[in-house]
C-alpha cells in the first residue's frame, strides 16, 4: 500500500527531493516553497506517505497491542530533528562533541578495566551517574568494559538526542514541542540495550543458569500476551476485590444503571452528623481508595468518625453508548446524594471528587448553584482539573487527529476500550510500566509481579461513547468549563464562579496527569473559599499516603495571584496531608452523634461491599 501512496502527489513531493545532499541547500531540505521553511516541513511530514505506511504496518503488527508505541510518530520526530538541525550551524559541532564524549567514555571504561585486571583500583571513575535507573543495576553494566561502554554510549546518545530535540523545537507552539519531546523519549526508551537479549547481561546470565528454560518461559509469556492482546504487567490471579482488596466492611444500599452506592460500617461509637459522599473517577475502579487496610482512605475516614458513602461506577458496554454526561450527573452525584440524605436524615452532606470525578462534581455544583440547591455543604477535590489550559503529559494524546480517532473507535464499538486508556497512561511511564515488564516477562522468563497497585491499574473500565466524547470536547479540546455560560447542562448555563461553598483542593507535586499548578486554578475559579494543599509525589502516591508513612505537604493560608507565588510562600509539613484534611472536614461535619443505621426502609442493603459492579470486566 505504501508503494501506491508514494506514487501519489505527496509521494512525488518527497521524491523530488531525492537528489544528492551536496547538491541541495538547507532551504530545499527544510521547505522548498518561498517562505515555507520549517513551518512547511511540519505539514509535509504530516502528509508523508512513508510515515503513513510505517503506521499502517505497525498497526498490522500483532506486537502493537503488547507494546503500544506509535512508531510512525517516532519516525516523524526523528526526521523533524534531523531536517531542522540542518539549518543550525552548531549542529555539526554538537555531533562532533558527542563523538568525542563517546570515544573518551570508551577509553575510560577500558583503561579502568585494565587497571582492575592488574589489581589496581582506579582512584576515580568516570561512570555516568544513572541515579535510580533500574535498567542498569546488573553489576556487568559497571564492571565489564564492553557492557559499560555500551551503556554509557546509549546514555550519552540519548541525552544528546533529547537536547537536540529541545533546541530544534524552539519557536514552535507548546503542544508541538511536547509531542516532539514525548516521541523522542519513546524512541530513547525503546532503544535501551537492556531490551535485547544479546546486550542484557542479566538475561544472558539467567538463560545460562536455567539451561535456556528462561527463554522458553519468555516465549510462552509472549505468546500468551499476543493471544490476550496486551502486555501482562501483574499477576492477575493474585488479587480480587472483596478477597484481598477493597476489604472495608459495608453494604450496597442503592443501585442504578450507572452506579452502586456503598455505605461503610462505622467503627466508632459516635460519628459526625454530616456524612461524606465520595465520587471516584469512572475511568478507574473505586478501590484505589480502599486497597489494603494499611493504606485505605475509607478505613482511615471511618476510624476518624466519618460516615462514608462510596460510588462504584458500572463498567459500561456497547448497550450504554448513548449514556450522556448529563446522565452521569443525574444518576451520579444527584441521585446518590438523595439516597445519602434519605438514609442519614442530613439536609446537606459533604462530598469529595477524585480526578475526573472532581470535574463532574464541579459541574454538578455549578448546576446546583444555578438552581439554588444547597444539598452539598462542603466539597473536596483531589488532583482534579477544571481549567484544562495545562493538562500535563496527556496533552500528547489530545490533539485533533487523536480525538477524531478516539471518536471513530467509540462509534464503531459504542464505547472506548479500557486498553486504549491503559496504553495512554502506561506510555507516560514507559520504562516502569512497559519496558521493565518486557524484560521481566520475555527476556528473564519470569511471571509478572504480584503488586496490588499494578493490579488496580490494569483493572480498567470502558467509557460510554456519548459521555466521553462530550467530556473530551468540552475539556481537553475546547476548555469550556472556565467560560461562564459556555456549557449548558439540563438547560442551565454553567458558571463555576457561582460555587460558593467551602472547598478543599489537593494537587500532587510530581503529577504528570494533573499538574499541581493547573489543579491550583480552582482557587481562582470558584466563588467560595478554597483551601489548596500540595502533596508530594504523583497522581496516585500523592493521594494514597496515609499517616505514618513517608511524604510531605505544603499549605499557604494567604491569597496568591499565581501558583508560583503560592508555592514560594507555602509552608512545608512532614507527613500525610490526610491529617490536615480530616481536621478541615471535621470542622464542617457538625457534632458527633450515634452513627446512622446501614440503609433504610426505602434503601435496604442489597449486597455486601464491594458490590457487583466493581467485579465486572
Amino acid at each position: 500500500m505504501w508503494m501506491e501512496a508514494m506514487s501519489g502527489p505527496a509521494g512525488r513531493d518527497w521524491a523530488s527531493l531525492a537528489k544528492p545532499l551536496w547538491q541541495m541547500t538547507t532551504d530545499q531540505l527544510s521547505g522548498r516553497a518561498p517562505g515555507g521553511g520549517v513551518a512547511q516541513l511540519g505539514d509535509m511530514l504530516a502528509k508523508d506517505p512513508f510515515l503513513r505506511s510505517v503506521d499502517q504496518m505497525w498497526n498490522a503488527n500483532p506486537l502493537r497491542d503488547v507494546v503500544p508505541v506509535d512508531w510512525a510518530e517516532v519516525v516523524r520526530a526523528l526526521r523533524t530533528v534531523w531536517l531542522r538541525s540542518l539549518n543550525r550551524p552548531d549542529a555539526a559541532m554538537a555531533a562532533a562533541e558527542l563523538n568525542a564524549k563517546l570515544l573518551r567514555s570508551a577509553m575510560d571504561a577500558w583503561n579502568e578495566a585494565g587497571l582492575r585486571w592488574w589489581g589496581v583500583e582506579p582512584a576515580g571513575s568516570s561512570t555516568l551517574a544513572i541515579g535510580g535507573d533500574k535498567r542498569f543495576t546488573a553489576p556487568e553494566w559497571h564492571a565489564n568494559p564492553v557492557y559499560r561502554t555500551l551503556k554509557e554510549a546509549y546514555l550519552l546518545a540519548s541525552d544528546w538526542l533529547l537536547k537536540q530535540g529541545a533546541e530544534v523545537a524552539e519557536g514552535v507552539d507548546e503542544a508541538e514541542r511536547r509531542r516532539l519531546d514525548f516521541h523522542l523519549r519513546q524512541f530513547v526508551d525503546a532503544m535501551s540495550p537492556a531490551l535485547l537479549l544479546a546486550s542484557n547481561p542479566a538475561a544472558l546470565r539467567r538463560a545460562m543458569e536455567t539451561g535456556g528454560a528462561s527463554l522458553a518461559n519468555g516465549a510462552r509469556n509472549l505468546a500468551a500476551d499476543l493471544q490476550n492482546g496486551r502486555l501482562s504487567m501483574v499477576d492477575a490471579t493474585a488479587f480480587a476485590p472483596g478477597r484481598n482488596l477493597a476489604l472495608s466492611p459495608g453494604k450496597v444500599v442503592h443501585r442504578n444503571r450507572l452506579l452502586e452506592l456503598i455505605q461503610y460500617e462505622p467503627t466508632t461509637e459516635t460519628a459526625y452528623r454530616t456524612p461524606l459522599l465520595i465520587m471516584p473517577p469512572w475511568i478507574n475502579k473505586f478501590y484505589i481508595l480502599d486497597m489494603q487496610p494499611k493504606n485505605s482512605m475509607v478505613r482511615h475516614l471511618v476510624s476518624q468518625g466519618f460516615t462514608v458513602f462510596m460510588v462504584s461506577w458500572k463498567n459500561p458496554d456497547a448497550s450504554m453508548e448513548d449514556i450522556s454526561f448529563e446522565d452521569y450527573m443525574d444518576l451520579g452525584p444527584l441521585e446518590a446524594s438523595d439516597v445519602v440524605r434519605e438514609i442519614t436524615g442530613a439536609k446537606s452532606i459533604n462530598v469529595m471528587g477524585y480526578c475526573i470525578g472532581g470535574t463532574l462534581l464541579a459541574l454538578t455544583l455549578a448546576w446546583l448553584a444555578r438552581k439554588k440547591d444547597n444539598r452539598f455543604n462542603a466539597a473536596t477535590f483531589m488532583v482534579s482539573l477544571q481549567d484544562f489550559t495545562r493538562v500535563g503529559d496527556t496533552a500528547v494524546f489530545m490533539n485533533e487527529p487523536a480525538m477524531d480517532l478516539v471518536e471513530q473507535q467509540m462509534m464503531e464499538r459504542g464505547y472506548l476500550d479500557s486498553r486504549e486508556m491503559s496504553n495512554m497512561f502506561n506510555l507516560l511511564r514507559s520504562n516502569d510500566l512497559i519496558w521493565a515488564n518486557v524484560v521481566n516477562n520475555y527476556l528473564m522468563g519470569e511471571k509478572p509481579p504480584a503488586f496490588d497497585l499494578l493490579y488496580w491499574n490494569s483493572d480498567g473500565t470502558r467509557m460510554c461513547r456519548a459521555a466521553h466524547a462530550w467530556y473530551l470536547r468540552n475539556t481537553y479540546k475546547e476548555n469550556n468549563l472556565v467560560v461562564p455560560g459556555k456549557i449548558e447542562l439540563k438547560g442551565e448555563p454553567i458558571d463555576l464562579g457561582r460555587i460558593e461553598l467551602d472547598a478543599y483542593a489537593v494537587g500532587a507535586e510530581k503529577d504528570h496527569i494533573v499538574p499541581w499548578d493547573a489543579a491550583w486554578h480552582i482557587t481562582r475559579l470558584f466563588g467560595g473559599k478554597v483551601r489548596y494543599v500540595l502533596a508530594s509525589s504523583g497522581h496516585i502516591a500523592g493521594i494514597i499516603n496515609p499517616p505514618g508513612g513517608k511524604g510531605a505537604y505544603w499549605t499557604n493560608e494567604a491569597q496568591a495571584a499565581t501558583p508560583e507565588e503560592w508555592r514560594k510562600a507555602a509552608t512545608k509539613h512532614d507527613g500525610s496531608w490526610w491529617t490536615d484534611w480530616s481536621a478541615w472536614l471535621a470542622a464542617r461535619s457538625g457534632e458527633r452523634q450515634r452513627p446512622p443505621a446501614t440503609g433504610s426502609t426505602a434503601h435496604p442493603p442489597i449486597a455486601d461491599a464491594p458490590g457487583t459492579y466493581v467485579l465486572e470486566k
